[in-house]
């Protein structure tokens, strides 16, 4: 009876042993902008949509570069420019492999109007479709 009860339970912790193995080897989760150029690339359009949602207009397009540190693992775009009425506008935009996130800032004339967003503009509007 002994033996019985072992292997049963043996077959249940394999069972589980190879369940929790299955889902942390095949995790589907992936960055929206898996390159430092696709974060950069998207983040004046995306920061421009978020900004127009929470009804602040600019003056003209945002200017987007690297920031210093990043590398393949750890992406980091920021963009800058000004609103429609002069006030200073910084964009920060990041991305993580391990973690397989994005985390987004922008800041008006110095305060925060987002704050660690996991999306921005349009980008979220696709994340929920």
């Amino acid at each position: 009876m002994r033996v019985l009860v072992a292997g049963i339970t043996g077959l249940v912790l394999a069972g589980v042993a190879a369940g929790i193995a299955y889902v942390l080897l095949t995790d589907s989760k992936e960055l929206r902008y898996p390159t430092q150029a696709a974060l950069r690339a998207s983040l004046a359009g995306s920061a421009t949509d978020e900004l127009r949602k929470r009804g602040i207009t600019l003056g003209k397009a945002l200017s987007c570069q690297d920031m210093p540190g990043w590398n393949k693992l750890k992406l980091r775009a920021g963009c800058h420019g000004t609103t429609a009425d002069k006030r200073a506008v910084q964009v920060i935009g990041t991305g993580e492999d391990r973690t397989k996130a994005h985390h987004y800032t922008i800041l008006v004339d110095g305060r925060p109007v987002v704050q660690n967003a996991d999306c921005l503009g349009n980008d979220c509007r696709l994340k929920a479709d």
